[in-house]
């Protein structure tokens, strides 16, 4: 395969409108959008509506045999990308999915083993820290050391179920892959990027179904303690976010520090501030509301540079992988409450 002026990418699977915030970071950073495959009628024709220069595909396999094509994007049914991503690398193709990347331990070492054959890129989507401007900030500010080493992540991820919108997969544990699997993939991925932690296991996890019965394979909610090489984490998770919230969920992460902390509103912030990206720092010297308003995204232009200069600016691959494994973990070995039905 050989690089053109720009990154050609195409989209295989659009059942998640995580699509959307995917396809827009790599347009943003200049990509070109060739192609794209779906089965799925009014999901095509939505998406054609809105990239007009993507030429639909008779099937995944014609995308995957372009040897034009330098990376496939998907928001497929969450245990089809892995498969789908495992078919890319052995195309000669990175790969880039929706979170979560992978619904069993068993596609995630398999991903592992193509991979290291094939050296290709398997990149999973965590929106919440690479597209929320506060939380780009918050990893600069840690990073430089603002509030000293960082020592504990404590990530919320609230969720409205918007239950009549949802597709029969939504409710089908095997197809999503459990609620620490999905929706705490993203606070996983930030436990590990703020504490810089390499190494980490579950300390312990738990799942119910405290609210909807009549969907015996939803879990509604869950929680996980992490403990790293580099600091620990806990994370909660559910789909209870009520509906006079004005927004899906009030996303919050606090970041602990060694000489101060930091609190992230990502969508909200219930105290009256207008907006998303609220960033609270407390240190010795006071507490600062910091303004994220100018603060650059940059995922779509890391990860395309990645692909070109065969690097890992964007998430070091063990990183992607990691996070994901522990996840998965969270999810398998959960105590399960409430109502929950086991799934297989």
């Amino acid at each position: 395969m050989t690089f053109q002026s720009r990154i050609r990418f195409s989209v295989i699977g659009i059942n998640h409108g995580h699509i959307y915030q995917q396809a827009n970071a790599l347009l943003g950073a200049g990509a070109e959008l060739v192609s794209f495959y779906a089965q799925e009628p009014d999901l095509v024709a939505n998406f054609a509506r809105t990239y007009p220069q993507a030429r639909p595909a008779r099937s995944a396999q014609e995308i995957l045999e372009d040897d034009s094509i330098h990376l496939v994007a998907s928001a497929a049914i969450p245990n089809e990308r892995a498969p789908l991503g495992i078919a890319a690398m052995q195309h000669g193709k990175d790969f880039m999915s929706d979170k979560p990347g992978f619904t069993t331990l068993a596609q995630l070492a398999e991903a592992r083993r193509v991979q290291a054959e094939t050296r290709r890129i398997y990149s999973v989507y965590f929106g919440e820290r690479f597209e929320n401007t506060a939380t780009v900030k918050a990893g600069e500010l840690a990073l430089s050391g603002a509030i000293g080493k960082v020592v504990q992540t404590i990530g919320m991820g609230p969720h409205r179920t918007n239950l009549p919108n949802r597709p029969a997969w939504f409710f089908r544990r095997a197809q999503y892959g459990g609620i620490l699997n999905d929706i705490a993939s993203h606070q996983v991925d930030q436990f590990l990027f703020f504490t810089g932690s390499t190494r980490a296991e579950v300390v312990a996890s738990q799942v119910a179904n405290y609210k909807h019965p009549q969907y015996p394979e939803l879990e509604d909610f869950g929680d996980v303690t992490l403990r790293g090489d580099a600091g620990t984490g806990y994370v909660r998770v559910d789909w209870y976010t009520p509906d006079g919230l004005g927004t899906w969920g009030d996303v919050r992460l606090f970041v602990l520090g060694t000489e101060g902390y930091m609190e992230i509103r990502k969508y909200c912030d219930l105290a009256g501030r207008p907006g998303e990206n609220h960033l609270f720092l407390v240190d010795h010297k006071g507490i600062h509301y910091v303004d994220c308003s100018q603060v650059a995204l940059g995922s779509g232009r890391l990860l395309l540079n990645d692909v070109i200069n065969r690097t890992e600016t964007l998430m070091p691959q063990a990183h992607c992988f990691l996070a994901s494994e522990l996840a998965l973990q969270a999810e398998a070995q959960a105590k399960r409450l409430g109502y929950l039905v086991d799934a297989g």
